[in-house]
């Protein structure tokens, strides 16, 4: 899951227009499901194991600092503030899927 780029080809995905209101208009085809586009549950259950191993990687730098074991405390304060940025961007992301599902919600059919 590391460094996933969705495969979209959006000019390949959009139907030709027929005529100004033919009976092919333009659209999005269905792009389904396929090992190349992982679902959402995937993707997200991916980012939350990713943050969660980047929060548990300071105390392991901070294990081997004490241990003497080559980590020094610049390795530890650069793990601590990869971590607060993880967690921030991780909580960012979380409110944003959020309020796009209250928007969608929202909708009235």
């Amino acid at each position: 899951m590391r460094g996933y780029v969705p495969k979209l080809l959006l000019q390949a995905d959009i139907a030709e227009t027929r005529g100004v209101m033919g009976s092919n208009p333009m659209r999005l085809q269905s792009l389904g499901t396929s090992p190349e586009i992982p679902s959402f549950t995937d993707v997200m259950t991916g980012l939350v194991k990713e943050v969660d191993s980047t929060i548990k990687a300071p105390d392991a730098v901070l294990e081997s600092a004490m241990l003497g074991n080559g980590a020094d405390i610049h390795d530890v304060m650069i793990a601590m503030s990869k971590a607060e940025v993880g967690l921030n961007i991780a909580t960012q992301m979380t409110t944003k899927v959020i309020q796009a599902y209250e928007k969608i919600m929202a909708i009235q059919v």
